[in-house]
């Protein structure tokens, strides 16, 4: 995968954004795992971060910010502007993880 910049903003220092692409984005759906579950419940007598949950989410955000990547990718984009994060439940025990911002072109200012 070629360097394609990424930012929360609809601007990028620099640069002009000199055509727009379109929306892109990435999922994943993920589930817990019964073994992160249990130490979950033995975590929450003592307090403090579930790592396991920290690390999933972590997986998750990369996986899909990679697939939306990918797609701008594919249209020929040198940056995605005004990226965002959402998820969602999907069921008690699975939820989706999206990314989504604007594929664009850009130039040096």
């Amino acid at each position: 995968m070629g360097r394609i910049l990424t930012t929360s903003t609809e601007t990028i220092a620099g640069f002009d954004v000199v055509q727009i692409l379109g929306l892109v984005r990435g999922n994943t759906v993920r589930t817990r795992h019964i073994g992160r579950d249990i130490m979950a419940s033995f975590k929450t007598l003592v307090g403090g971060e579930i790592e396991g949950y920290t690390d999933l989410m972590s997986e998750a955000r990369e996986e899909a910010l990679n697939r939306m990547l990918e797609e701008a990718e594919r249209r020929g984009a040198d940056a995605v502007i005004s990226i965002r994060f959402e998820t969602s439940n999907i069921m008690e025990s699975a939820a989706e993880l999206l990314v989504y911002g604007t594929a664009v072109k850009v130039s040096p200012k």
